[in-house]
């Protein structure tokens, strides 16, 4: 670095042409203060600056506190357990048995009418030959 250094002090500094400087002022004159309307982001970054600046290191301290209290409660977490991959699929017995104890169930409800999912389901579309069939017969 000291190379670069003393190369960059024997450089000769040029001036900046006249008309560009007075250029510059004009332009920096010509703006005021007051024209500059801050974003409503430096608003809010100027309101929480005063609001937090008194004690920096205690909201430094609390936000530490509660990232800790976060990585402990990520880590004592257990993982959910997988019923689905655990579990066998029903026998036919259990199969038969659940749907006695649900006829059971709806005939003490008072439920006579078979439900949909309980119905035998159609077959497949049938072809139109067929149908006009039915509706002509």
């Amino acid at each position: 670095m000291n190379e670069f250094e003393q190369r960059l002090r024997q450089t000769p500094v040029k001036p900046v042409p006249a008309g560009w400087r007075a250029e510059i002022l004009a332009a920096a004159g010509a703006v005021s203060p007051a024209a500059v309307v801050p974003t409503r982001w430096e608003q809010v970054s100027a309101r929480l600056n005063a609001w937090l600046w008194p004690h920096p290191k205690a909201w430094a301290g609390l936000a530490a506190v509660w990232a800790v209290i976060l990585a402990l409660n990520l880590s004592q977490r257990e993982p959910a357990p997988v019923m689905a991959e655990k579990s066998a699929p029903p026998s036919p017995e259990m199969v038969t048995a659940l749907r006695q104890q649900q006829q059971l169930l709806a005939e003490l409800a008072g439920a006579t009418e078979v439900r949909d999912a309980d119905r035998p389901k159609a077959a497949g579309p049938q072809p139109r030959t067929q149908v006009a069939r039915v509706l002509m017969g």
